[in-house]
């Protein structure tokens, strides 16, 4: 996977965009420019970009209210993005979802959910209309460590387990969920214990390494259509930011988060391609240049674009009861 140029710049691309559209979204927070709740995905890249290159188009996708990465990664245009984080009427869900609610069809993008663990029993039943359609597509769900703790992720194990569904678990462990660390909220801290407990055949990986990860879902994606069974992956990453721009971050030492930024996933991946002669410091100039210039466009064109009319506010909310 690395010594795959095309491929490998492709991944790279991906990174430095998911990055470079949450700083900016950062910056115009500060500004006022989007408003309500925002979560970053800021160390956590290799994730999302790692995962999703694993799938098929065809696939579908479900995850958290820290999901802007994971919707650049499938393919929703930075601007539909950003307008919808501004609340614009022309974002991805029309200004009425907002950055935890994006969503895209096309994309078989089936949205960020506010409720921790919530789109855990969606997957569930998207897993279940793909096996009584006999296809071979999967769910790809994606979720915190938070929401291990909570009772609707071992339903839907249990029950993607016993109905033998096409899903793949993946948990995003950054180790703090909303800011309480791992070891003081789970009395099982290994969280391939579980799954395993429901018979779901689980890894750990490094989830800041993106070939590791990609390596690791593309193996579980495979299994899942060759049996039927879910999968289950806990990639072990870490959030440079606070859970959301609203917290103080207190819990955490700066020294740890320091010793973890050693760890930033892009430039490792950067440092393995140049080690490996596949990109050079020009490639990676390029690529910077290319996704900024990308990311400063889709900032202009939501400021630019307008908002949903009032007109509109009823607009599929309810329904009009014919006599």
């Amino acid at each position: 996977m690395t010594t795959d140029r095309a491929h490998s710049l492709k991944q790279l691309r991906r990174m430095l965009l998911v990055r470079r559209f949450e700083e900016k979204c950062a910056e115009v927070y500060q500004q006022q420019k989007i408003r309500g709740f925002l979560h970053l995905y800021i160390g956590e890249e290799a994730v999302a970009v790692g995962a999703l290159a694993a799938l098929r188009d065809d696939d579908a996708v479900v995850t958290t209210y820290r999901e802007h990465g994971h919707a650049l990664v499938r393919g929703i245009s930075p601007d539909a993005v950003m307008a919808e984080m501004y609340g614009r009427a022309t974002g991805c869900a029309r200004g009425r979802g907002g950055s935890m609610h994006l969503f895209g069809a096309a994309q078989r993008f089936f949205g960020g959910y506010a409720i921790v663990g919530g789109g855990l029993p969606i997957a569930v039943g998207l897993a279940l209309a793909e096996q009584m359609q006999a296809t071979k597509r999967l769910v790809a769900c994606f979720f915190g460590d938070g929401a291990t703790e909570e009772g609707e992720y071992h339903e839907s194990l249990n029950l993607a387990s016993l109905w033998r569904l096409p899903v793949l678990f993946l948990c995003e462990n950054n180790f703090y969920a909303m800011g309480t660390a791992l070891a003081r909220h789970a009395a099982v801290p290994d969280l391939c214990a579980i799954p395993r407990a429901h018979g779901i055949v689980s890894e750990s990986v490094d989830g800041m390494d993106v070939v590791a990860v990609e390596r690791a879902a593309r193996a579980a994606a495979d299994a899942i259509r060759e049996t039927g069974k879910p999968r289950f992956l806990e990639l072990q990453t870490y959030r440079f930011r606070a859970h959301s721009m609203y917290d103080a971050d207190r819990y955490r030492d700066k020294a740890e988060i320091a010793e973890w930024k050693k760890r930033d996933p892009i430039e490792l991946f950067v440092a393995r391609l140049k080690a490996a002669s596949v990109a050079t410091d020009e490639d990676v100039a390029a690529i910077e240049r290319e996704v900024s210039g990308e990311v400063e466009r889709a900032a202009l064109a939501a400021d630019a674009a307008p908002l949903e009319p009032i007109s509109d506010l009823e607009r599929d909310v309810l329904a009009k009861v014919v006599p």
